[in-house]
């Protein structure tokens, strides 16, 4: 990534001009603050409230638009209807609380922030609610390249990219942000020269609970820190500092993803497109290489980056993003090992795959095609793990990511 991390492949470093978009011949052919929340959130309506038979709500941010954009979707047909901008603010990325009608929004300003806003499921409009700064000091350079809730929902991991620093935020009952539980500091760099110092790219928690992950674009590195779910807080461990396993120089560490059965992790490397399954020993919090596969096509040439990874939710299957191809890759997982082999490699329907997301349902998949402009749905066969394109798309200015509102509810108590 460059200084801010969702730069396109080949982007440019801070202070040099942005990178070229492709030309829209090119884009046509290829589709042919400081504390907590300043307001409490409302409580979400009782489990058994009926659900809105409008369908889900796609939430989607937008490369240095300064808007989120929402959908509508059917899961049962598989449409999608745009409600355009909802929110105008910067959204490198956007996560939606999995009980709570609350969406968190990363931006890319100095100080790392992110805004609570509450959802209205009738309408999919968003109202403002909070507002938390994740870096120390006003004016720290910051922005946030991933956040992410652990699966309690309890708390907030979040990499931010150029300030080379990751954090755990506590997730209050109702949704919102406590203050900053904790801040590590990472530390290295790479041979390529977008890799001049640690940029954290994601955040996960190990199934243990025991440990956090950190994949680190710059440093070539996936640190492991020492995690006290009880207190939300992360810990360099050792005197010596935190435990690492290093890539090969200049792949840069971009995402990570465990197996469900919890003794495999998968790193995607963006600069070196390539997919490793790694090993996990949760007693000891140490990860060592079992495989490494290209995401690369045989006959590939020019720009290589790889950009999103998904597992399903069995573990059968694993999902990953080519920008360099403009493809999706997916992969057949050994039930005991985690080892991979590609079963199929896709067009992804647009320019530049940014990242996608596989709805809860596991029938479907939502590309953000970045350059393109567009969200293009695929249809996910659940026996054989291979994608369809349904032809079906939504324009979206720039996206670069995307999270799901579910059978939103409807609410008896008042809304903000």
């Amino acid at each position: 990534m460059n200084d801010f991390p969702h730069a396109p492949p080949g982007a440019s470093q801070e202070g040099e001009p942005p990178p070229r978009r492709p030309s829209r011949r090119k884009v046509l052919a290829a589709i042919a603050v400081s504390a907590a929340a300043t307001a409490p959130l409302l409580s979400a309506g009782p489990a058994d409230a009926a659900p809105d038979r409008r369908g889900d709500l796609l939430y989607i941010g937008t490369w240095k638009q300064n808007q989120v954009h929402a959908v509508r979707f059917d899961p049962g047909d598989g449409t999608m209807t745009s409600l355009g901008p909802v929110a105008q603010v910067s959204s490198n990325w956007v996560v939606a609380h999995p009980a709570r009608p609350v969406l968190y929004v990363a931006g890319d300003e100095q100080g790392g922030y992110i805004r609570v806003f509450h959802i209205d499921d009738g309408s999919g409009a968003l109202h403002q609610v909070g507002e938390l700064a994740t870096e120390s000091a006003p004016g720290v350079t910051g922005g946030l390249s991933y956040f992410g809730l652990t699966a309690d929902a309890e708390t907030l991991l979040a990499a931010d990219f150029p300030a080379g620093t990751a954090v755990t935020v506590p997730v209050h009952s109702d949704g919102g942000l406590g203050s900053v539980a904790s801040r590590v500091q990472d530390t290295g760099s790479g041979p390529n020269p977008r890799q001049q110092g640690p940029h954290p790219h994601h955040v996960v928690v190990d199934p243990s609970g025991s440990y956090v992950l950190v994949a680190d674009f710059g440093a070539d590195r996936v640190f492991v820190y020492e995690y006290d779910a009880a207190t939300r807080r992360m810990s360099r461990g050792t005197p010596d500092g935190p435990g690492a396993y290093a890539t090969a120089p200049g792949s840069g560490p971009r995402r990570l993803a465990f197996h469900p059965h919890g003794r495999a992790v998968y790193l995607l490397n963006e600069l070196t497109a390539d997919i490793q399954v790694l090993h996990w020993d949760r007693r000891h919090g140490v990860l060592t290489t079992h495989q490494i596969l290209s995401t690369n096509a045989p006959d590939h040439t020019g720009t290589t980056s790889a950009a999103e990874l998904a597992v399903s939710r069995d573990g059968r299957f694993v999902y990953t993003s080519n920008r360099g191809d403009n493809t999706l890759v997916v992969f057949s997982a050994n039930p005991g090992t985690g080892l991979l082999t590609e079963i199929q490699r896709i067009p992804c329907g647009g320019v530049t795959p940014w990242s996608f997301s596989l709805h809860p349902d596991g029938r479907w998949l939502f590309v953000a095609n970045e350059a393109s402009g567009t969200v293009n749905l695929f249809r996910v066969d659940p026996s054989s793990g291979r994608l369809t394109d349904t032809g079906n798309s939504v324009a979206v200015p720039y996206p670069d990511c995307i999270t799901f509102r579910v059978g939103g509810r409807r609410h008896a108590a008042g809304r903000s």
